[in-house]
């Protein structure tokens, strides 16, 4: 209620009058939400009646709905030659409340970071992300952005890194968000990415480790190893060992691993049950790409596993995640039979 009158909701005459500092939009799929300028949240219900809303019915003859570089809606009005970022079709919404699930099925695969962070505030929070140029790490450090986090996009390439910092700041440019280079193939630099975020005397709320690659050709990594184990397990596993001090001073904190169900169809031990470390890091001659991925992405969750074991007692808890079958991103850029595989599936899968 404090931050409905701070809106200056007490002043408005109309129940769908909007306060000050709100602005109406709409998604892709024509559901309206709210988002509040003054305090950089969002929300899907109406600041003062609270209801849910969708516009009704297609656009009006001539115009046609277009989305920008930075994924924003905006609409085309052929008739008069002109573009706006305001739905033509707010004139007609339809009230939409729907009853209230269950906790259990609050959240199901169709849910969106929009509805996940829905009225949270995270200022304050400091949040890294890595490989988050792009794809769902792009997509999770947006999220949190917009949501009041202090992000921190750790990418191999510092070029798209502060192209996608200016990428969230179009849209919020209140956001705090900064690119920071990691190289996951690289310890050396890993350890130089640990250093220069420590200088900045900042807690540490919450570590995404959500870089990878996907059926990338055999190769060696300057640290002597292979290229798919490295970047998408080892480097990490070393990137939470020297972060770990400061995720404990920072509790309650955690670590997220982004894995995958591929984790299932694998295995990293031998014939007597003991773990094969040659599986782990293979000869050119021992390589197939696919089963590297599933091998490190297993490697994922028994790390996270055995790193909430030991640190949850301290505050720092951690999870493992599956974001999703076949979801498309640039992870599949390696080789062309991936990018087709991909691509067919894209109409049924969730998209970005």
């Amino acid at each position: 209620m404090a931050a409905l009158k701070y809106a200056g909701l007490e002043d408005t005459d109309s129940e769908e009058e909007l306060p000050p500092g709100w602005e109406e939009r709409t998604t892709k799929d024509g559901w309206v939400y709210y988002a509040n300028h003054l305090e950089e949240k969002t929300q899907w219900e109406h600041p003062k009646s609270g209801k849910r809303k969708r516009v009704a019915g297609g656009l009006p003859y001539g115009w046609e709905q277009e989305t920008d570089e930075n994924g924003q809606v905006y609409f085309v009005d052929h008739i008069n030659k002109r573009t706006t970022y305001l739905d033509p079709r707010l004139a007609f919404t339809v009230e939409d409340n729907p009853v209230k699930p269950t906790t259990r099925q609050k959240y199901d695969g169709n849910s969106t970071a929009m509805e996940i962070l829905q009225g949270r505030d995270l200022s304050g929070k400091v949040v890294i992300i890595t490989g988050a140029n792009s794809g769902i790490g792009f997509e999770t450090a947006k999220s949190l952005a917009l949501h009041g986090a202090y992000v921190i996009l750790a990418c191999r390439n510092t070029s798209r890194g502060n192209d996608a910092v200016q990428r969230i700041l179009v849209e919020w440019h209140k956001a705090k968000v900064e690119a920071m280079t990691l190289d996951l193939a690289s310890l050396q630099s890993v350890q130089r990415f640990a250093e220069a975020f420590k200088s900045k005397n900042v807690p540490l709320h919450v570590l995404i480790c959500n870089a990878a690659v996907f059926g990338a050709p055999w190769c060696l990594t300057e640290d002597g190893l292979e290229s798919t184990f490295q970047v998408n397990h080892l480097g990490h596993f070393y990137l939470v060992q020297l972060l770990e001090d400061v995720l404990r001073r920072s509790s309650p904190a955690r670590v997220v691993m982004v894995s995958s169900e591929s984790h299932r169809f694998t295995e990293i031990k031998d014939s007597s049950g003991k773990l094969n470390f040659s599986l782990l890091s293979p000869s050119k001659k021992e390589y197939w790409a696919m089963l590297a991925y599933n091998r490190s992405k297993l490697c994922n969750i028994l790390f996270s596993n055995e790193l909430n074991r030991r640190l949850s007692p301290h505050g720092v808890t951690s999870n493992s995640v599956h974001p999703g079958n076949m979801i498309y991103s640039s992870i599949h850029r390696n080789w062309w039979v991936y990018t087709l595989l991909f691509t067919l599936a894209r109409p049924f899968t969730k998209s970005m």
